[in-house]
């Protein structure tokens, strides 16, 4: 950028010499009638025009370069923060939110750093070297020039003083009309489904004016400064012309000073209209620059609290101590206590909205607890480092996600396992039939969230993918909502045999996926109301006995 700036001056000094040199050709070489010295200033004339033009040209390429890189970089940056984020930060900001910051705030940024390097740095040179110039050639009539900069200072001030706000406000609108799009597009299936095609498009259609509105009132705003400053521009070259025009009729001053003088103030009016561009730019992306600035200098909310814990001896491999935690004011988890051995397995049963995701939210550390505390094999969560946490687990969600990648990819999550690993998986999650039959087997290329697979397939390989990595805490989130009885029977016998030493935790909505663990945990309104083996929960529990009639019964 250094660089780029000194060959940018470097041109818009030569462009501020062109005017000078024909003034002196008028005034001091032409009464000579020496041909030789004519071209001789012609010549410098024209390496000063072809100089600026190559060094414009040589800077202006280099500006690009670095608007795209510096972009680059702040991409990439703001990507790794938005992964770091935790999950009460990304409810903060919301997805639609972080999407527009990563791609329209950018890009705004964009535009402004490739502006200023071009029209930051030429057209302060031209305005005040100009003046500075005319100040020599006539010093009366830089003064009219000069008498005109306070007002046109003051236009931009106040129009860029109001258009910033109206930007921050157009941007949080772009917020709002992303999120429709994005539940649109993926629920796209449901909403022809329901015949509510024509209900989405005047829901977008009403957040889509709201954002022409918007971006109207902005522009209309931010496009005011043209008119004025072009209005109080010509009021000025008027005033040039007629005071012009009197003092060589009087003898003060030269033709060739006054021709060189307008053609500064035409190079000059310009480049005060260009600094209007810049505002404009600059108005945009200082709104861009404050939210993205806003995700990057978020601090960290959940740190590790003691690098170097004591380890305290516990027979348990998972404990829950008096957990309390709340999305909002109103706890959604109270009081909840409970503890899981190596190797066993712990079914989590309830009501829908009744915790159960949240305890998984709380145990992989994606929230801190409010109160209490969570430990595996006696050492409190908060203690480790969130990658070394994370990689205890292998975990399916229950809106878990598949990309636009291969199947061995899926599985391997970047995580380099061996071929033979992941077909092992494969075969423990009872994907390995239909992926057999796949062209290209693991090298099978999967459509975007996998639409080219069933809701049954999609599963299985997702199962496949925790499994993979051997983990030592396995979770399954509502992971058999799609497969039929006797393949998720089938799973669960293969984990009971190849992963026996791993913990294993399974939420389900059916009794039937937890009934055969070893333990079970019923929780209604984010309270434990019961927890036992199957049998147990039969004779004692009441929540447990509904859900078991309701559902087998029946």
């Amino acid at each position: 950028m250094s660089f780029g700036f000194v060959i940018k001056v470097l041109g818009t000094f030569m462009d501020l010499g062109l005017p000078w040199v024909l003034a002196y050709i008028i005034d001091e070489v032409i009464p000579h009638k020496q041909i030789s010295l004519i071209l001789y200033w012609g010549i410098v004339m024209l390496g000063l025009s072809v100089g600026a033009r190559s060094f414009n040209i040589i800077a202006n390429r280099m500006a690009a370069r670095v608007a795209r890189d510096s972009i680059k970089t702040l991409r990439h940056d703001l990507f790794e923060k938005i992964m770091k984020l935790s999950g009460s930060q990304m409810d903060y900001f919301t997805v639609s939110s972080i999407e527009s910051r990563m791609t329209s705030d950018t890009y705004n940024i964009h535009n402004m750093i490739g502006m200023m390097q071009r029209i930051g740095v030429r057209a302060p040179i031209i305005l005040i070297g100009g003046i500075v110039i005319t100040a020599t050639l006539e010093p009366v009539l830089t003064l009219v020039l000069v008498g005109v900069l306070p007002f046109l200072a003051l236009v931009v001030y106040l129009v860029s003083k109001k258009g910033i706000p109206l930007y921050l406000k157009l941007q949080e609108t772009v917020d709002r009309m992303v999120r429709v799009v994005r539940e649109n597009i993926s629920g796209v299936r449901v909403i022809k489904a329901l015949s509510k095609t024509q209900y989405e498009k005047e829901r977008f259609s009403k957040i889509n004016s709201e954002v022409v509105t918007n971006e109207l009132k902005a522009g209309t705003t931010m496009a005011f400064t043209n008119p004025v400053m072009n209005l109080l521009l010509n009021l000025g070259l008027t005033m040039v012309i007629i005071v012009g025009a009197f003092r060589v009729n009087n003898g003060f001053s030269q033709p060739g000073k006054i021709v060189a003088f307008l053609s500064y103030f035409a190079i000059m009016q310009h480049a005060v209209m260009a600094i209007t561009r810049i505002f404009v730019v600059l108005s945009k992306a200082t709104a861009s620059a404050a939210r993205i600035s806003e995700v990057l200098i978020t601090q960290e909310d959940m740190p590790e609290e003691d690098p170097n814990p004591i380890q305290e001896k516990s027979p348990m491999h998972v404990e829950f101590h008096q957990v309390q935690f709340s999305y909002t004011k109103e706890p959604c988890i109270t009081s909840m206590s409970f503890s899981i051995e190596k190797g066993k397995s712990l079914g989590i049963i309830g009501s829908t909205g009744s915790g159960k995701t949240t305890l998984i939210n709380l145990l992989m550390r994606f929230y801190d607890v409010d109160e209490g505390s969570i430990t595996i094999d006696g050492r409190d969560i908060r203690s480790f480092e969130k990658q070394e946490l994370r990689k205890k687990f292998g975990v399916v969600f229950q809106n878990d996600i598949l990309f636009a990648d291969t199947v061995y990819e899926n599985i391997s999550i970047g995580r380099d396992l061996s071929k033979e690993s992941v077909l092992e998986a494969t075969k423990h999650a009872q994907a390995f039939s239909f992926v057999d039959e796949l062209d290209g087997k693991l090298d099978y290329k999967l459509a975007i969230k996998g639409s080219n697979l069933s809701g049954g397939q999609k599963q299985r390989l997702l199962i496949a993918r925790a499994m993979a990595g051997k983990p030592e805490i396995l979770i399954f989130d509502d992971s058999s909502s799609a497969l039929d009885y006797k393949t998720d029977s089938l799973v669960r016998k293969a984990v009971k045999e190849y992963y026996n030493d791993i913990t294993m935790i399974v939420i389900a909505q059916r009794i039937s996926s937890v009934m055969k663990l070893d333990h079970i945990l019923v929780i209604e309104e984010g309270q434990m109301v019961g927890y036992g083996t199957h049998d147990e929960l039969l004779q004692n529990c009441e929540v447990y006995q509904e859900i078991y009639q309701s559902q087998l019964m029946a």
